[in-house]
């Protein structure tokens, strides 16, 4: 059966109208950052909240939300929650925000530490840790989720899902998340056989199989023991 000619005329008109385009990831976030109606805006985030084994990393980013438009802004279109990248793009990404932001502070905390402080603890400590590095703080801190002490004294505000809503919480999980595997990556040479390289201290079964196998290393968190060693039957 052929169409009629007013039905292939709007085929034709359907088809040749431009599809709208999406606004890439990055100026969506932006945009969040912008309505603040500040100049100055962080974002803190961290990486290894999960994990069995390493350390927590925070990062906070400061960026100049005025000065990113036009072409400066191009080179963070794609940005956005760190787990929506492959490892490849999350480098492409941390390029761009080092070469945008403002500022960028990176604190550490080792699987000892957690183990004394508490999980919970020794993240808002992080997170407050990096945020405290910048100089001069921004007019406004934004966290991922967790909310700060008023007691801090930081001009602090929490969004959840930040990582996918704000641009300098993006950027923190970047930068987060690449510090932290490039760290495990670096870590693997010094604890060979338990997949570091890989899973980076997540819960996987390569790194179930070797830590029965193997046994515990200064990396992994005894702090895990209710929940995950239990499940390991190591007798922890």
């Amino acid at each position: 059966m052929s169409a009629g000619r007013g039905t292939v005329e709007r085929m034709a008109v359907a088809t040749a109208r431009p599809r709208a385009r999406r606004p890439r990831t990055g100026r969506r976030l932006l945009a969040h950052d912008r309505s603040l109606g500040v100049r100055l805006v962080a974002g803190a985030d961290e990486a290894g909240r999960g994990c069995l084994a390493g350390p927590l990393v925070a990062a906070a980013v400061c960026l100049d939300v005025e000065r990113l438009s036009g072409p400066r802004m191009r080179p963070l279109a794609d940005l956005n929650d760190s787990k929506q990248h492959t490892a490849e793009r999350r480098e492409e990404l941390l390029d761009a925000v080092l070469a945008c932001a403002e500022q960028v502070a990176v604190c550490v905390i080792p699987a000892a530490e957690i183990d004394r402080r508490g999980l919970h603890r020794s993240n808002l400590a992080a997170l407050e840790r990096v945020l405290r590095r910048l100089e001069p703080v921004p007019e406004v801190c934004l966290t991922d989720g967790f909310a700060l002490a008023a007691s801090c004294g930081l001009p602090s505000r929490r969004v959840i899902g930040g990582d996918g809503r704000s641009a300098s919480i993006a950027a923190a999980s970047i930068v987060a998340k690449v510090t932290r595997d490039r760290l495990m990556h670096r870590l693997a040479a010094h604890y060979p056989g338990y997949g570091f390289e890989s899973h980076v201290g997540y819960i996987t079964p390569e790194h179930t199989r070797a830590v029965r196998e193997r046994g515990l290393t200064p990396l992994h968190r005894r702090s895990f023991a209710a929940m995950a060693y239990e499940q390991l039957d190591l007798g922890l």
